[in-house]
Protein backbone atom coordinates (compact mmCIF):
# COMPACT_ATOMS: atom_id res chain seq x y z
CA UNK A 1 0.00 0.00 0.00
CA UNK A 2 1.57 3.36 -1.50
CA UNK A 3 1.83 5.96 1.42
CA UNK A 4 1.65 9.62 0.28
CA UNK A 5 2.27 13.37 1.87
CA UNK A 6 1.22 13.82 5.77
CA UNK A 7 -2.07 14.57 6.44
CA UNK A 8 -3.25 14.96 10.06
CA UNK A 9 -6.69 16.48 9.20
CA UNK A 10 -10.26 14.33 9.39
CA UNK A 11 -11.08 11.43 7.40
CA UNK A 12 -12.59 13.00 4.13
CA UNK A 13 -15.08 11.80 1.63
CA UNK A 14 -14.24 9.75 -0.95
CA UNK A 15 -16.32 11.94 -3.22
CA UNK A 16 -14.22 14.62 -3.09
CA UNK A 17 -11.46 12.66 -4.68
CA UNK A 18 -12.25 9.25 -6.60
CA UNK A 19 -9.84 6.86 -4.81
CA UNK A 20 -7.75 8.71 -2.11
CA UNK A 21 -8.59 7.48 1.52
CA UNK A 22 -6.85 9.33 4.30
CA UNK A 23 -6.08 6.84 7.20
CA UNK A 24 -5.13 8.54 10.84
CA UNK A 25 -2.34 7.32 11.20
CA UNK A 26 0.99 9.39 11.98
CA UNK A 27 2.72 10.83 8.94
CA UNK A 28 0.96 8.46 6.43
CA UNK A 29 -2.35 9.27 4.13
CA UNK A 30 -3.44 5.98 2.33
CA UNK A 31 -4.66 5.10 -0.80
CA UNK A 32 -7.14 2.44 -2.65
CA UNK A 33 -5.39 0.83 -5.44
CA UNK A 34 -7.09 1.46 -8.39
CA UNK A 35 -6.23 -1.33 -9.72
CA UNK A 36 -9.69 -2.79 -10.25
CA UNK A 37 -13.20 -2.37 -9.84
CA UNK A 38 -16.36 -3.95 -9.11
CA UNK A 39 -17.78 -4.34 -12.38
CA UNK A 40 -14.33 -6.52 -13.78
CA UNK A 41 -13.97 -8.62 -10.41
CA UNK A 42 -15.59 -11.99 -10.89
CA UNK A 43 -16.78 -14.08 -7.74
CA UNK A 44 -13.94 -16.66 -8.97
CA UNK A 45 -12.31 -17.65 -5.47
CA UNK A 46 -15.11 -16.00 -3.08
CA UNK A 47 -16.77 -19.64 -1.50
CA UNK A 48 -19.63 -19.11 0.94
CA UNK A 49 -22.63 -20.36 0.48
CA UNK A 50 -24.29 -18.16 2.98
CA UNK A 51 -22.72 -15.22 1.63
CA UNK A 52 -23.09 -13.61 -2.31
CA UNK A 53 -20.19 -11.85 -3.24
CA UNK A 54 -23.11 -9.77 -5.61
CA UNK A 55 -24.76 -8.81 -2.36
CA UNK A 56 -21.75 -7.61 -1.24
CA UNK A 57 -21.27 -5.10 -4.39
CA UNK A 58 -24.90 -3.31 -3.24
CA UNK A 59 -22.87 -2.22 0.05
CA UNK A 60 -26.15 -2.33 1.97
CA UNK A 61 -23.94 -4.06 4.74
CA UNK A 62 -22.46 -0.87 5.40
CA UNK A 63 -25.41 0.72 5.80
CA UNK A 64 -26.46 -1.49 8.09
CA UNK A 65 -23.20 -1.73 10.36
CA UNK A 66 -22.07 -5.24 9.79
CA UNK A 67 -19.00 -6.28 9.16
CA UNK A 68 -17.29 -8.46 6.48
CA UNK A 69 -14.01 -11.13 7.03
CA UNK A 70 -12.28 -12.79 4.04
CA UNK A 71 -10.12 -15.30 4.78
CA UNK A 72 -7.85 -17.68 2.77
CA UNK A 73 -4.94 -18.62 1.32
CA UNK A 74 -1.89 -16.33 0.38
CA UNK A 75 -2.74 -15.16 -3.13
CA UNK A 76 -6.42 -15.90 -3.36
CA UNK A 77 -7.68 -12.44 -4.14
CA UNK A 78 -8.48 -11.51 -0.63
CA UNK A 79 -7.07 -7.98 -0.75
CA UNK A 80 -7.92 -7.05 -3.94
CA UNK A 81 -11.81 -7.81 -3.47
CA UNK A 82 -11.52 -4.98 -0.08
CA UNK A 83 -9.86 -3.20 -2.80
CA UNK A 84 -12.32 -3.54 -5.00
CA UNK A 85 -15.37 -3.06 -2.54
CA UNK A 86 -13.59 0.21 -1.05
CA UNK A 87 -12.89 2.07 -4.28
CA UNK A 88 -16.88 1.28 -4.74
CA UNK A 89 -17.66 2.58 -1.08
CA UNK A 90 -15.55 5.58 -1.91
CA UNK A 91 -17.25 6.15 -5.56
CA UNK A 92 -20.42 5.88 -3.89
CA UNK A 93 -19.51 8.85 -1.21
CA UNK A 94 -18.64 6.91 1.54
CA UNK A 95 -15.51 7.53 3.77
CA UNK A 96 -13.05 4.56 4.00
CA UNK A 97 -10.32 4.54 6.06
CA UNK A 98 -7.27 1.69 5.23
CA UNK A 99 -4.98 0.06 7.51
CA UNK A 100 -2.19 -2.54 7.52
CA UNK A 101 -2.32 -4.57 11.29
CA UNK A 102 1.44 -3.06 11.64
CA UNK A 103 -0.32 0.50 11.39
CA UNK A 104 -2.25 0.41 14.05
CA UNK A 105 0.46 -0.74 15.94
CA UNK A 106 2.32 2.40 15.40
CA UNK A 107 -1.18 4.31 16.20
CA UNK A 108 -1.19 3.13 19.24
CA UNK A 109 2.43 3.86 20.59
CA UNK A 110 2.42 7.06 19.19
CA UNK A 111 -0.90 8.03 20.91
CA UNK A 112 -0.33 6.50 24.58
CA UNK A 113 2.65 8.96 25.45
CA UNK A 114 0.20 11.72 25.69
CA UNK A 115 -3.09 9.12 26.13
CA UNK A 116 -4.69 10.04 23.24
CA UNK A 117 -5.56 6.57 21.84
CA UNK A 118 -8.95 6.85 22.15
CA UNK A 119 -9.39 10.53 20.40
CA UNK A 120 -7.32 8.69 17.56
CA UNK A 121 -9.74 5.72 17.35
CA UNK A 122 -12.57 7.93 17.21
CA UNK A 123 -11.35 9.94 14.05
CA UNK A 124 -10.82 6.41 12.44
CA UNK A 125 -14.64 5.84 12.58
CA UNK A 126 -15.55 9.10 10.91
CA UNK A 127 -15.02 6.75 7.82
CA UNK A 128 -18.17 4.53 7.08
CA UNK A 129 -15.86 1.48 6.29
CA UNK A 130 -11.99 0.73 8.15
CA UNK A 131 -10.45 -1.62 6.50
CA UNK A 132 -7.81 -4.19 8.32
CA UNK A 133 -6.12 -6.13 5.66
CA UNK A 134 -3.53 -9.17 5.82
CA UNK A 135 -4.04 -10.36 9.61
CA UNK A 136 -2.41 -13.88 9.66
CA UNK A 137 0.80 -13.92 8.12
CA UNK A 138 3.07 -12.76 11.35
CA UNK A 139 2.39 -13.10 15.07
CA UNK A 140 0.49 -9.82 16.03
CA UNK A 141 2.58 -7.63 18.12
CA UNK A 142 0.98 -6.21 21.57
CA UNK A 143 0.44 -2.95 20.41
CA UNK A 144 -1.26 -3.93 16.92
CA UNK A 145 -3.29 -6.92 19.00
CA UNK A 146 -4.75 -3.66 21.03
CA UNK A 147 -5.26 -1.39 18.28
CA UNK A 148 -7.39 -4.34 16.32
CA UNK A 149 -9.18 -4.55 19.62
CA UNK A 150 -9.90 -1.30 19.87
CA UNK A 151 -11.09 -0.25 16.68
CA UNK A 152 -13.31 -3.06 16.67
CA UNK A 153 -14.92 -2.83 19.99
CA UNK A 154 -15.07 1.22 19.02
CA UNK A 155 -16.70 0.53 15.48
CA UNK A 156 -19.39 -2.17 16.98
CA UNK A 157 -23.05 -1.37 15.89
CA UNK A 158 -21.42 2.29 14.69
CA UNK A 159 -19.23 1.20 11.75
CA UNK A 160 -18.54 -1.12 8.98
CA UNK A 161 -15.03 -2.89 9.54
CA UNK A 162 -13.77 -5.37 6.97
CA UNK A 163 -10.71 -7.41 7.43
CA UNK A 164 -8.94 -9.90 5.13
CA UNK A 165 -6.60 -12.91 6.85
CA UNK A 166 -5.10 -15.75 6.21
CA UNK A 167 -6.30 -17.60 9.22
CA UNK A 168 -10.14 -17.12 10.61
CA UNK A 169 -10.76 -15.07 13.10
CA UNK A 170 -11.43 -18.49 15.55
CA UNK A 171 -7.88 -19.22 15.24
CA UNK A 172 -6.90 -15.55 16.41
CA UNK A 173 -5.88 -16.57 19.57
CA UNK A 174 -2.65 -18.21 18.12
CA UNK A 175 -1.65 -15.00 16.73
CA UNK A 176 -1.97 -13.10 19.89
CA UNK A 177 -2.95 -12.87 23.79
CA UNK A 178 -6.19 -15.23 24.08
CA UNK A 179 -7.76 -12.18 26.12
CA UNK A 180 -7.52 -9.81 23.62
CA UNK A 181 -8.50 -12.07 20.85
CA UNK A 182 -11.71 -13.27 22.92
CA UNK A 183 -12.61 -9.74 22.91
CA UNK A 184 -12.07 -8.58 19.21
CA UNK A 185 -13.43 -11.37 17.70
CA UNK A 186 -16.80 -11.82 20.10
CA UNK A 187 -17.68 -8.02 18.31
CA UNK A 188 -16.37 -8.59 14.84
CA UNK A 189 -17.97 -11.79 14.31
CA UNK A 190 -21.55 -11.15 15.67
CA UNK A 191 -22.82 -9.02 12.86
CA UNK A 192 -20.63 -10.20 10.58
CA UNK A 193 -20.40 -11.83 6.75
CA UNK A 194 -17.55 -14.68 6.19
CA UNK A 195 -15.85 -15.21 3.10
CA UNK A 196 -13.93 -18.11 2.70
CA UNK A 197 -11.71 -17.81 -0.49
CA UNK A 198 -10.01 -21.41 -2.33
CA UNK A 199 -7.55 -22.49 -5.03
CA UNK A 200 -4.09 -21.58 -5.87
CA UNK A 201 -2.59 -18.06 -5.66
CA UNK A 202 -3.10 -16.11 -8.38
CA UNK A 203 0.98 -14.91 -8.54
CA UNK A 204 2.01 -18.21 -8.52
CA UNK A 205 -0.49 -19.75 -11.55
CA UNK A 206 0.91 -15.97 -13.41
CA UNK A 207 4.27 -17.04 -12.81
CA UNK A 208 4.34 -20.36 -13.29
CA UNK A 209 2.75 -19.22 -16.88
CA UNK A 210 5.54 -16.75 -17.51
CA UNK A 211 3.36 -14.09 -16.84
CA UNK A 212 5.06 -12.31 -13.62
CA UNK A 213 7.72 -10.80 -16.44
CA UNK A 214 8.48 -9.44 -19.79
CA UNK A 215 10.02 -12.08 -21.52
CA UNK A 216 13.82 -10.65 -22.28
CA UNK A 217 15.08 -10.97 -26.07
Amino acid sequence: MGTGRNHQGPVHRGSRRPGQVHARHPAQSSRIPNRENLRCLGPRSLLDPGTDPAALRTLEWITRRENLVVCGPSGTGKTFFLEALGQQAVEAGMRVAWFRLEDLGALIRAHRTDDSVTRAVARILRAELVVIDDIGLLPVATDAAEGLYRVVDAAYEKRSVAISSNLHPAGFDELMPKTLATATVDRLLHHAHVCQTSGDSIRLTQALAGKGVTQLN
